[in-house]
């Protein structure tokens, strides 16, 4: 794909949420993409609107990143395919509860998509383009990266991961000259808590944020490879308190916020 003119972003979790607005947002910036989830025909909707309003020129992966193969292929296509000037580690998902109360299935299947995926794709990315001199690479995370969460324990660690992984690889590749962001996001409002079984009514309207506000905080700390951006003040203040209040009250915090947002 490509047209030779335009650069090429790949985003993960594209057919919803964070990602679709990621793919709107480039595609509107003059970025021909690759568009990748698990649903095709979403996908394949989004591309024909795209190119449509944009001249988008849009390739399809539908892909379960849980899956070995699948993910491999993902990653395949970042080594050798053509050149991809941006990619969004968007894919992702969480389960509310106590630990013992949620299947072990799901939650590994966290750690995979959140966090395996995340750091097989960041390796295919950056190898490419570090042998290109050139690109970027943004990390979406969460503020639940910064704290250990009762109540989504497993999502607060994958996310810590992310956060972890990202910031030693941005100060790995940019004397190589490429960038890597990692994207920490507060409560946003998409379908992301719907999907997970959380409650969206249960704290006030200033907790949140919408989607395009979060994406383009994103982009913009990319652009200027910035290594961690939290885009909120509510955000920035929730991400930095967890290093000067003691652990217990921390965890304890959390567990309080997350108990609210059960269905």
């Amino acid at each position: 794909m490509g047209t030779g003119t335009r650069p090429t972003a790949l985003v993960t979790g594209a057919s919803s949420g964070l990602g679709e607005c990621f793919a709107r947002t480039l595609a509107a910036t003059g970025y021909d993409l690759v568009l990748v989830a698990r649903g095709r025909s979403s996908l394949e909707r989004l591309g024909l609107e795209l190119e449509q309003q944009h001249g988008t020129a849009s390739e399809v992966m539908a892909a379960d990143l849980a899956d070995a193969a699948q993910l491999d292929g993902v990653a395949e296509r970042l080594r050798t395919g053509d050149p991809v000037d941006v990619v969004v580690n968007n894919a992702g998902f969480g389960h509310y509860g106590r630990f013992v109360d949620l299947a072990v299935d799901g939650e590994a299947g966290q750690v995979t998509v959140n966090a395996l995926a995340v750091l097989v794709l960041s390796h295919a990315a950056l190898g490419a383009m570090v042998r290109r001199g050139s690109g970027s690479l943004l990390n979406v995370a969460s503020i639940a990266g910064f704290a250990p969460t009762p109540h989504s324990a497993t999502y607060s660690a994958t996310k810590s991961f992310v956060i972890f992984l990202s910031e030693a690889l941005h100060d790995e590749v940019a004397p190589r000259g490429v960038h890597v962001t990692v994207l920490c996001p507060g409560f946003t409002r998409t379908d992301f808590q719907q999907r997970a079984g959380v409650r969206t009514d249960r704290l006030p309207s200033f907790a949140w944020s919408d989607a395009q506000s979060v994406v383009d905080h994103g982009l913009a700390a990319l652009e200027r490879n910035q290594a961690v951006c939290v885009p909120g003040a509510l955000n920035k203040i929730t991400a930095a308190s967890p290093r000067f209040a003691p652990r217990g009250l921390v965890r304890r915090i959390s567990a309080q916020v997350m108990r609210r947002m059960e269905s």
